[in-house]
């Protein structure tokens, strides 16, 4: 009875501590952008290695089907046959991070491609993350300063908030992600760019961020031409190196663009996997993977992630399902005008479109009524902007419209802005001028 007992402990032991690393298996199917393999004890987001005896591959396990794993490539997939080895590399996807991935540029997965030194890196982490406990966030009680006065004034985002940029294209999205990270007072930036054209990538990081913004942000991209698994993680990783700050007790600006790429990636990867289309082609699975990327950024007990997700609304569709999905999520919307841009109105911000949730919690009852007395000025405006061109409308039969025609251009004046920066200060004593004159009137 002894000899048993002591062979199974030693079997035991044996096999707590097998190491996955070295499980192996064989390649059975290519289909589409999947491989289907036999390779035992796999689970859900383990990182796989695909080789012959001159290349490796990186996988990883999307889903099962009968006693096969199935591996969606993190690169390109050609030369692969059924005699190529897999093997696991036991666990999931981990990235480097660290302090000196500032004024870094980074792919999908994390791996620098500016040409640089290796990055010095002070830990791994999972791209895979839990939300902060709802329950232990801080309330989100100080405002972040972007010094663009459309923002500032009327839809002031606050340390933690997250914020949607609805926009469709050419409308000056980059312009004002530029401004946002080389503007705003946040400590570090980390900026991802998901399914963007090569070409824009450099634009971005030349034109937009330029160096005095590169020095403090870091820039995660995987363009159009890279595997839909690498797209989809682009926006984990970036947000796995921004918790990396906010745990530095730093306040990290993330700006994502965009999330429909993100969730075009993801659809991808699930119709390949037999996941049935639900909300206009897009299969449930996404719906859950929305929320849990952007829960992960606002608060925490040692800093803040402010986070601005943009999302495509082509012909401004704003009932589109990903659109929709994310505007139930964040903490306020910014919508970019087609109209606005055309007229040469930059940043081509939609005041009576956009709202921040948060506003009422950082900022005074001064600024706030400032802030209300013009919307409902703008609002006037647009309600009637008809009537006014046609030149159909009296002085004197609505008090609330001639208040907005007398100061038009002066709101005009304050919503069109530069590259300048504007200090929150600045900012509502500017609103009051607007009000003042408006009354007066």
């Amino acid at each position: 009875m002894d000899k048993i007992k002591s062979f199974l402990n030693n079997s035991l032991d044996k096999v707590e501590q097998f190491d996955p690393g070295f499980i192996e298996g064989t390649i059975k199917e290519v289909k589409g952008i999947l491989v289907k393999a036999v390779l035992p004890g796999c689970g859900i987001g383990d990182l796989v290695t695909i080789s012959s005896a001159t290349k490796k591959i990186r996988s990883e396990v999307v889903g099962f089907e009968d006693d096969e794993v199935l591996l969606a490539p993190l690169d390109r997939m050609e030369g692969i046959n059924s005699n190529w080895k897999v093997k696991s590399e036991g666990g999931a996807i981990k990235i480097p991070v660290g302090m000196g991935l500032k004024g870094r540029i980074l792919d999908g997965l994390g791996r620098p491609i500016d040409g640089e030194a290796p990055i010095k890196h002070e830990q791994l982490c999972s791209i895979y993350k839990q939300a902060p406990h709802p329950l232990k966030r801080p309330l989100i009680q100080k405002p972040l300063i972007t010094g663009i006065r459309a923002v500032d004034g009327f839809l002031t985002l606050g340390l933690g908030q997250r914020a949607g940029l609805f926009a469709g294209s050419g409308v000056g999205k980059s312009f004002l992600m530029g401004i946002l990270a080389r503007r705003s007072t946040a400590d570090v930036n980390v900026v991802c760019l998901v399914g963007e054209r090569g070409r824009e990538v450099r634009e971005f990081i030349t034109n937009s961020l330029g160096d005095k913004g590169l020095k403090k942000s870091v820039i995660v991209a995987a363009t159009s031409d890279k595997s839909s698994l690498v797209r989809s993680h682009a926006p984990r990783t970036a947000t796995t190196i921004a918790e990396y700050f906010r745990d530095q007790g730093l306040n990290v600006l993330l700006l994502v663009d965009s999330l429909t790429r993100f969730a075009r990636a993801t659809r991808e990867t699930a119709l390949s996997l037999g996941e049935p289309p639900a909300r206009r082609g897009y299969p449930p699975s996404i719906f859950a993977k929305l929320p849990a990327l952007l829960e992960r950024t606002g608060t925490s007990e040692k800093g803040s992630i402010t986070a601005i997700y943009t999302v495509l609304v082509e012909g401004g569709d704003m009932e589109e399902p990903i659109a929709d999905e994310v505007r139930g999520i964040v903490d306020g919307h910014m919508v970019l005008s087609r109209e606005l841009a055309v007229l040469g109105h930059y940043p081509a911000i939609s005041i009576s479109q956009s709202i921040s949730r948060l506003m009422t919690s950082i900022t005074d009852k001064e600024h706030q009524n400032r802030a209300r007395k013009i919307r409902s000025l703008i609002g006037a405006l647009e309600q009637n902007n008809a009537l006014i061109k046609a030149g159909a409308y009296e002085k004197g039969n609505d008090p609330t419209i001639d208040q907005a025609l007398q100061v038009r251009e002066q709101i005009e004046q304050f919503l069109i802005q530069g590259d300048s920066f504007s200090p929150l200060e600045n900012t509502i004593e500017q609103l009051g001028k607007i009000v003042e004159s408006a009354v007066k009137s």
